[in-house]
């Protein structure tokens, strides 16, 4: 044999002209272990565990669009002076909101929607004729004294609405007290007029009787339910405002408990002051269609920030706005008493919430009984 034999079979592996020899069989691949199925991760977390697709932006314009009614009903009964308050009112809030956060170099809240339903809601509180300085002074303090200065939204204690209605109140009397009488939609200039409330005041301090005021007004139910009367802008139509109020309940925005309960407590005890004496006293009906109570009930007593958060704490608060609101309409200085008895109830909502706050479920009542008493 040649050495190039030689070689040619050490290359091929085998005897020289030989074939390989065969390669040992592959193993068969174990097969692979099924992984042991996962629990779920445990989240522990403080509450609330149910969340909803809500937030603050979306919650307000909710609010917005149960607004719109009563504010369509005001710009036709009121005309183009209605619409010059809404516009500065709400430009007036959202301008100095702007410059309040970035004085203090807090974030931008616009986008949050809550400068806009403030500004509403201050120009539904105002007369239709308000000069357009007097709505700047409510924007001022609507937004700096009613919220800016506790921490913004989510710290305000109070209404920052109803405190700017308050302020101008006691500031400016005449101009808050001096009510345009409706014109129609083109109206630029009217006259002013008493509404039912303050009309039945000056009747009776004038020595004549319920029924002679309500004679000489000739404003039936009927007209206060449509919004036929004079008043502030947002509050003349009983229609619309529940229009709006069964809107956000629907959304579930706002519970039942505080409307109803507040309505209903005027509703009983004008009625009680009725039967007794029907002649310095106005019916039940008349006390719960007129004035700023559905505008209040719905609106802004309802407040999540300032009303309580139990539904045993909610009728609590309805009652006691409710009852305060009776007081001063019927034996205080002001035919209208919404505004100062939502106010009130606003500074008891802490206390409020303390004693009707729930006991934690599997907690025995006698520590919670010393927790609560601590």
């Amino acid at each position: 044999m040649s050495m190039e034999q030689d070689k040619t079979g050490a290359e091929g592996g085998g005897p020289a002209g030989g074939a390989p020899p065969p390669s040992p069989p592959e193993k068969p691949a174990a097969p692979a272990k099924a992984e042991p199925p996962r629990a779920p991760r445990l989240v522990v977390s403080t509450s609330p565990h149910v969340h909803r697709d809500e937030d603050v932006p979306r919650i307000m314009r909710s609010v917005v669009y149960a607004l719109v009614p009563g504010i369509l009903v005001g710009l036709w009964f009121f005309g183009l002076v209605a619409l010059q308050v809404y516009a500065i009112a709400v430009a007036g809030c959202m301008l100095l909101e702007w410059a309040f956060q970035r004085m203090l170099g807090r974030p931008n809240t616009l986008g949050d929607w809550s400068a806009v339903v403030t500004g509403l809601l201050l120009a539904m509180n105002l007369p239709a004729g308000s000069p357009w300085w007097m709505v700047v002074v409510g924007c001022l303090a609507a937004v700096v004294l009613g919220k800016g200065i506790y921490g913004g939204l989510g710290y305000n204690p109070f209404n920052p609405a109803l405190v700017a209605r308050v302020v101008l109140l006691i500031s400016f009397p005449v101009q808050m007290t001096t009510w345009p009488a409706q014109g129609g939609p083109l109206t630029v200039d009217a006259t002013t007029a008493a509404t039912p409330l303050g009309a039945i005041r000056e009747a009776l301090s004038l020595g004549q009787t319920v029924p002679q005021a309500m004679a000489g007004m000739d404003v039936p139910l009927w007209k206060l339910l449509v919004g036929m009367r004079s008043g502030c802008l947002g509050e003349v139509s009983v229609v619309a405002l529940l229009l709006g109020g069964l809107f956000l309940l629907r959304k579930g925005h706002i519970k039942w408990q505080v409307p109803l309960g507040f309505i209903a407590t005027v509703f009983l005890f004008t009625g009680v002051a009725w039967l007794a004496d029907p002649a310095h006293y106005a019916n039940p009906l008349y006390h719960t269609f007129s004035g700023g109570l559905f505008l209040g009930a719905f609106f802004m007593a309802t407040d999540m920030v300032t009303s309580p958060v139990t539904r045993k704490g909610m009728f609590i608060f309805a009652v006691g706005c409710g009852l305060i609101t009776v007081i001063i309409r019927l034996w205080g200085g002001y035919p209208e008493g919404v505004s100062f008895a939502i106010l009130l109830m606003n500074a008891a909502t802490p206390l409020i919430d303390r004693y009707t706050k729930p006991r934690v479920f599997g907690a025995k009542r006698k520590l919670y009984e010393e927790a609560k008493a601590a």
